[in-house]
Parts: structure tokens; C-alpha cells; sequence
């Protein structure tokens, strides 16, 4: 069983090196065949994408996985209502995001797979506090506030690039808000950037 596992996660990282490293495949940050028009047309959209696909499988076959926690990265899990992010040492997977209807991969993406349950535990805390953290941003009544500070949050981390490559509807669905509100609170920050 454990060996098991192991050949999975493997395949799962062969299958990701793959997906960066040839043509017509997700790139790093997990978008691809991106046509430029598409990302001026609004950014309400999140195109499918090969890594978000095997990832996906992964997800719904109770794969327990790890994102990398020595790199900047992510997976944003989108559910039927809501979304929630696991950030770098963050559990993915097992029984807890079978519910998971689509992925998408947030920086340079890298899981792992737990090779001890001390390894495990450790995961499932970090996750946790990554929900946490999301929550104590939902608990604002505002809004607009709300997805400024989301924004916030994600620009403290990745890169301005990445963060403008992600999709509204992804950002509204981690903090319950419109899309057009995260357009919004991007507006207001690069108004405030130029000025």
C-alpha cells in the first residue's frame, strides 16, 4: 500500500515535470494555451488546463499529497461554493477534497508525498492554518475589504505577474464576493500604484 503511493506521487511529479517542460502543456504557473485576448477580456474565466486535469484525478482518487513547502507555490481547490488555498506545506488531497470540482495550480507548483505520519499531521496543521487565515479575511463585512486584502495577501507572497494571471472568480470564491468586487479592488490598487 505504501509502496503503493509512492509510485503514484511519482507518476504524479513525472507527469508535472512533463507538463512544464514540453509544448502545449500547462506551464509553471498552470495556465495554458492562453490566447491574449483572453486575459484582456476579463479574467472571470479559468481555462483547463493538463496539470489541473491529472492533479484533479488525483484529488477525486483520495490521493494524499503535500505542496512543496520549500517553494513559492500553491493549489487554489475550487468546490461547488467556495474555494479554500494550501499554500506551501499544506496537505491536498485525501478524504478531505473529494468535493473538489476544479484546481488551479498557484506559482512554480510542486507536490509531494508524506513519507511518515508525523509528516502527515504536520500537513493537515498547515492546511489549517491556511484556512484560518482565509477565514479571518472572510470575517470582514466589507466586501470591497475583503478583496483587497486577499489580494494583499497573495501579492505578499507571489509575484505581481502570477497574481495577474489568476482569475477573478477564483480570488471571489475564497473570500464569498463577486467577481466584479475583486476587479474592483485590482483597479483601486493599480490606480494607486500610478498615483
Amino acid at each position: 500500500m505504501e509502496s503503493e503511493n509512492k509510485q503514484r506521487c511519482q507518476t504524479a511529479l513525472y507527469q508535472e515535470e512533463i507538463f512544464t517542460c514540453c509544448p502545449g502543456f500547462a506551464n509553471s504557473q498552470g495556465y495554458s494555451a492562453m490566447k491574449q485576448e483572453d486575459l484582456n477580456s476579463g479574467k472571470d474565466e479559468m481555462p483547463p488546463d493538463s496539470q489541473a486535469l491529472a492533479i484533479l484525478g488525483l484529488l477525486h482518487d483520495k490521493q494524499l499529497m503535500i505542496v512543496n513547502s520549500r517553494r513559492k507555490n500553491g493549489l487554489i481547490l475550487l468546490k461547488r461554493y467556495h474555494a479554500e488555498f494550501a499554500g506551501p506545506g499544506s496537505a491536498v488531497g485525501g478524504i478531505f477534497d473529494r468535493d473538489c470540482q476544479r484546481v488551479l495550480p498557484v506559482g512554480n507548483l510542486s507536490l509531494l508525498c508524506p513519507e511518515s505520519a508525523e509528516e502527515r499531521q504536520r500537513a493537515y496543521l498547515i492546511r489549517r492554518q491556511w484556512v484560518r487565515l482565509t477565514e479571518q479575511i472572510t470575517n470582514n463585512p466589507i466586501p470591497l475589504q475583503r478583496a483587497q486584502k486577499i489580494l494583499n495577501q497573495f501579492e505578499a507572497f507571489f509575484d505581481s505577474e502570477t497574481i495577474a494571471q489568476l482569475p477573478d472568480q477564483a480570488f471571489a470564491l475564497l473570500v464569498g464576493v463577486f467577481p466584479q468586487t475583486i476587479r474592483k479592488a485590482r483597479n483601486t490598487d493599480e490606480g494607486a500604484d500610478v498615483g
